[in-house]
This record gives C-alpha cells, sequence and structure tokens, in this order.
C-alpha cells in the first residue's frame, strides 16, 4: 500500500494522458495541470512511453531491452551462484 500522499492511476489513465500530449501538441506540464496530475508524473510515464516504442530517448532502455536486461542479469546471479558453490565444494591444494 502507498502512502496517503500517493495516489495511484491506472494504465488506462495513463495511456490515456501520454496520448493527449501527443495528439495535442500541448507541453506535458500544460496536459498534467488539465487533468490534475503531477507533471513530475506524467514526464516520467511520457518518456518511458517514448523509451518502450524506442523513440526520441537517447541512451534509454526499450521495454524488451529491459526486460532481457532483467533476464540476463537474473541468469548471470544464477551462474555465479553456481561458480560460488563449486569452488567451495572443490579441495584446496
Amino acid at each position: 500500500m502507498g502512502s496517503k500522499y500517493t495516489k495511484r492511476y491506472t494504465g488506462e489513465i495513463k495511456r490515456d494522458a501520454i496520448a493527449l500530449v501527443d495528439s495535442s501538441g500541448k507541453t506535458v506540464t500544460a496536459v498534467a495541470r488539465e487533468l490534475g496530475i503531477s507533471p513530475e508524473f506524467l514526464r516520467g510515464w511520457y518518456c518511458r512511453a517514448k523509451a518502450a516504442r524506442g523513440k526520441d530517448v537517447p541512451g534509454e532502455l526499450t521495454s524488451a531491452e529491459r526486460d532481457e536486461l532483467r533476464r540476463l542479469r537474473k541468469e548471470n546471479r544464477e551462474q555465479q551462484q553456481t561458480i560460488d558453490i563449486l569452488k567451495k565444494r572443490r579441495p584446496s591444494s
């Protein structure tokens, strides 16, 4: 549960707000004010949506790339644990 100061927004509200920024020609701040959403929230949603589409955010990973990175990090962690276990089982010389 979030704090009493944190408002949760549904995926639909986020998508609609992002679409409004794209279609209205207004700034993120202007759209956020109209909708009563924090400009920082909407800016974050908008940047992540652009990154997920692979557009205009240099250095930002797409959703697919983030998923792959998460998977690879988990795989790496598991392999390192296996290596550590095998090292402990090996008799010292």
